[in-house]
């Protein structure tokens, strides 16, 4: 191995890339697939590469308009968590947590997984008698969750206000000491590059325009390079599900809403984890480059515009001032939305579609990053034998004419 000395780090540095091994290769897509995987976020690649590493299925396609990871997997605020309310989806997310514990070795990939502890915050006596039924659910499914004092408030993250004199005085909370954030790219590029050494074919900057079916069966997509065929098709385009839905007649019941994040100015480490008041409808942390990271509430209506509007932004700003009025003398350097599909019942939907050989990957909400591997796990699962992961059986699309909803809206952290 290199060992790197300032001259030869300057030597790669000024090459400007021209001598860089790429980290996947660059293809024309083939003919025909076995599977075509559209979307080229951290869903799809993690499905591409479970298919390839698991199931051996090797003849794969997955198809990004963009380039990889430029949807909603660059712009969220890479928590990553497993502290939901109902059984079906603690056991789906904890799976994920523990895959992301070991996805680094793995994909022989730093993925900056940093398990610094997601706190939740209580302001008043029935929100934290609410907390605590929370945190006895979590831990009666067998998942690490601690309710703590005010005082215990004050130790993990003391630049909260946590005066009597605050806005929203803050009376205790519980956290998750195994929550928190990894590096959004990293995770992308990880998946893609393991998935191509399986023989994985990546195609960027090429849109579908059209799936085409035969009857009820999907037989391939169409593309700017014609029409490429495939016995099964994914979908796993957060923001652009309904439109894609809408080429086989399938209407999805999700609402496509901005959900806005921001970050100041890089300042030394002062913060431990995640802070989320959901009563302030913010949650707040620090990224690996000394920014302070906030996100809050989802835009108030249907928008496929990713930048958000200054209502919404204006009250993350205000909510975040409010638990933490020293980052008023911060400046905002950044602020991009990403597109949230939410469901009636903000759980994902994920499974086999009506149409025979269509699979989907969608309604993530707010929980999109946090389910990368086990939501790539699943859905290459139910791929490779056509029929739904034990895990995944209650976010089938079937479940809204059935009617057994898995409510966790107020799981999601903030309101929508």
């Amino acid at each position: 191995m290199e060992k790197y000395s300032l001259l030869s780090l300057a030597k790669h540095a000024l090459s400007r890339h021209r001598n860089w091994t790429p980290a996947w290769r660059t293809v024309e897509p083939k003919k025909a697939y076995d599977v075509v995987i559209i979307g080229g976020g951290g869903q799809g690649l993690a499905t591409a590469y479970y298919l390839a590493h698991r199931y051996g299925i090797r003849n794969v396609a997955v198809i990004e308009k963009g380039w990889i990871g430029g949807g909603n997997t660059g712009r969220n605020t890479t928590a990553i968590r497993s502290n939901y309310f109902f059984p079906e989806s603690t056991n789906f997310f904890e799976h994920s947590l523990k895959m992301y514990e070991g996805l680094g070795k793995e994909l022989n990939y730093n993925v900056m997984l940093s398990q610094g502890g997601v706190l939740t915050l209580a302001h008043t006596p029935h929100q934290m008698d609410m907390l605590e039924r929370w945190s006895n659910s979590i831990q009666m499914q067998g998942v690490d969750a601690q309710m703590i004092t005010l005082q215990g408030v004050r130790e993990f993250m003391p630049l909260l206000d946590t005066s009597a004199q605050a806005r929203f005085p803050i009376m205790g909370g519980f956290i998750q000491n195994r929550g928190g954030v990894a590096r959004h790219d990293a995770v992308a590029w990880g998946y893609a590059r393991a998935a191509d050494s399986l023989g994985v074919d990546i195609i960027q900057n090429c849109e579908v325009t059209a799936i085409h079916r035969s009857g009820n069966r999907v037989t391939g997509v169409q593309t700017p390079f014609g029409v490429i065929k495939a016995d099964k098709v994914a979908m796993a385009v957060a923001g652009s599900s309904s439109i894609l839905a809408q080429m086989v007649d399938l209407k999805l019941p999700i609402a496509s809403i901005a959900l806005q994040a921001m970050v100041s100015e890089p300042i030394k480490p002062v913060l431990n984890g995640i802070v989320v008041s959901p009563t302030v409808h913010a949650y707040v942390s620090q990224s690996d480059r000394g920014e302070i990271l906030i996100g809050g509430r989802a835009d108030a209506y249907p928008s496929y515009g990713q930048r958000g509007t200054l209502p919404a932004l204006e009250e993350t700003v205000s909510a975040t001032l409010n638990l933490f009025p020293t980052f008023s003398r911060l400046k905002l350097m950044r602020q991009w939305a990403g597109i949230v599909d939410i469901s009636p019942d903000s759980s994902p939907i994920l499974g086999k579609t009506p149409v025979t050989g269509l699979y989907i990957s969608t309604g993530w909400g707010t929980g999109g990053f946090k389910a990368i591997p086990a939501g790539g796990d699943t859905l290459a699962y139910t791929i490779a034998h056509d029929r739904p992961h034990e895990l995944i059986k209650p976010f089938g699309l079937e479940r809204f004419a059935s009617g057994r909803f898995v409510n966790e809206a107020a799981a999601a952290g903030v309101d929508h």
